[in-house]
């Protein structure tokens, strides 16, 4: 049974996590054993509690509560439901809720890079992707297109941000990935048995097709951040260069659909 509210007062602290915390805020790196993320819509909620999440509270619309929504409220036992009509909402958050949803969940503690490579032969590396939106786009590619994890460097978009998750339809949840504890994730990946494939825009680079690159057992795919792309060092440190041929003069793809062409011809293609 939902231990439902009806929200009446819109300065009440419980509702500080959805309407005044900032991302950084509900990461709480002071005390990450206390960090939060919000998960928005059914679907993301739902892949959430099967991946093993503990929800802390619902905000709903309680004027429309839809058969996943309720399938939702069966399954967060009695944690706090907050409810209102969808302006108060908007109102409440500064935006339209997806599917009028979201709920509050806890951090857990990241797995080791050892853990989340177990039994992986493609991993993606996120080195330094700052947008939350192309993080989502690449986790969902990764998921549907035969990628075993992804690993990100520490000074990129957290995966758990809520706008990252909701682009990822809450993919991210299905996929092992933690976050880099240092800068030399090289030595880390090359330990673990991995040959690391840079994706830049050089003359010199292997074609996307190259068969050497199908053949390798433990491959890592390399993706750098917007606009400037990977740091010249990572591109000397990687075993390949990879590019993806343009044509009509293009130069280059959006790093999440760089992504898709990659983890389809690199990991699906390999397979």
């Amino acid at each position: 049974m939902a231990n439902l509210h009806e929200i009446h007062d819109l300065s009440a602290p419980e509702l500080d996590v959805y309407a005044r915390c900032t991302e950084n805020q509900l990461v709480n790196r002071a005390d990450p054993a206390h960090g939060l993320f919000i998960a928005e819509s059914p679907l993301v909620i739902s892949r959430a509690l099967d991946a093993g999440y503990e929800p802390v509270s619902v905000l709903m619309d309680g004027d429309h509560i839809s058969a996943a929504a309720a399938e939702i409220l069966e399954r967060v036992g009695d944690i706090p439901v907050y409810a209102a009509a969808d302006g108060v909402l908007t109102a409440l958050t500064g935006f339209h809720l997806t599917r009028g949803m979201l709920c509050a969940m806890r951090r857990p503690p990241l797995p080791t890079v050892e853990e989340v490579c177990r039994g992986a032969r493609r991993v993606a590396v996120l080195e330094n992707i700052m947008n939350p939106t192309n993080v989502g786009a690449i986790f969902r590619s990764a998921a549907a297109l035969g990628v075993d994890a992804v690993l990100l460097t520490a000074q990129g978009s957290d995966p758990l941000y809520r706008r990252a998750l909701r682009v990822s339809m809450g993919t991210i949840f299905q996929l092992p990935w933690t976050i880099f504890p240092r800068e030399d994730w090289h030595s880390a990946l090359h330990a673990l048995g991995f040959r690391t494939a840079a994706m830049a825009l050089r003359h010199d680079a292997l074609h996307i097709a190259d068969p050497r690159l199908a053949r390798e057992e433990k491959l890592a795919i390399v993706l750098g951040t917007e606009g400037d792309g990977l740091a010249r060092d990572t591109i000397t440190r990687c075993d390949y260069t990879v590019r993806i041929p343009m044509t009509h003069g293009v130069d280059s793809l959006n790093v999440a659909a760089a992504s898709a062409v990659a983890f389809y011809q690199l990991s699906l293609m390999s397979r």
